[in-house]
């Protein structure tokens, strides 16, 4: 089964770290990431970052180039006026019942 990241800011940099080290060191890993509550504004396509910020949405592109896959909460995005808002071109729009499939289905779980 696949390891499941739930992310919350502000450990989000640093979960796509380890995400993208998994997918380096164990290519055959599947992962999925959930964003909820503010982090499903990560998954916003075009962001501009400040200089010495982690650029998150190139973190995201990183983790499914290598076969991660992303879902957001939908009721988060909705709450936040963001559902029709451009997401990452890989970027899912998920429910609370999947991540709930998603917890029960797999072995590893890691929430930050």
């Amino acid at each position: 089964m696949m390891p499941l990241m739930a992310l919350k800011r502000p450990t989000t940099p640093y979960v796509l770290r380890i995400t993208n080290q998994i997918t380096k060191d164990h290519p055959d890993t599947k992962l999925s990431i959930f964003l909820m509550a503010a982090d499903v504004n990560c998954a916003i396509s075009s962001q501009i970052t400040p200089n010495g910020y982690y650029n998150l949405e190139r973190m995201l592109k990183l983790s499914t180039s290598k076969g991660a896959k992303l879902l957001t909460c939908g009721s988060c995005l909705e709450a936040r006026g963001l559902k029709s808002t451009t997401l990452l071109e890989k970027a899912e729009i998920s429910t609370m019942a999947k991540l709930t499939q998603l917890i029960i289905q797999n072995h590893r779980i890691l929430t930050f």
